[in-house]
């Protein structure tokens, strides 16, 4: 087992909104999840007090962040900001996002 190179077995394995796996790994303040959105899959809305970033990886998704809305595909950036009510819905296709959590979330762990 190595801190700096973890296995798929070493990282968090959860199931969020009934229908959406991640795969998550934390380091000291930073926490990685990796987001596979199923086709037409819906995080609904939520908040949290961490503050949020990430990158579409693969495929299109609508965010909607407080009063904004966008759609944004491989490579896109967003930004949600702590305690900030968000929603994610995936296309036709399945997605995939990668979001950094500050502070880092221990029910993601």
């Amino acid at each position: 087992m190595s801190r700096y190179f973890p296995t798929d077995a070493e990282c968090g394995h959860h199931l969020i909104f009934g229908t959406v796996p991640i795969r998550t790994y934390a380091g000291d303040h930073l926490q990685l999840s990796f987001v596979d959105i199923p086709a037409h899959g819906v995080v609904d809305w939520h908040a949290h007090p961490n503050e949020q970033m990430g990158v579409v990886v693969r495929g299109r998704l609508t965010f909607f962040i407080g009063d904004e809305e966008k759609t944004l595909g491989e490579g896109e950036f967003y930004f949600i900001p702590g305690q900030m009510r968000h929603k994610v819905v995936g296309h036709e296709e399945p997605s995939q996002a990668l979001d950094v959590f500050y502070p880092i979330r221990p029910e993601y762990c």
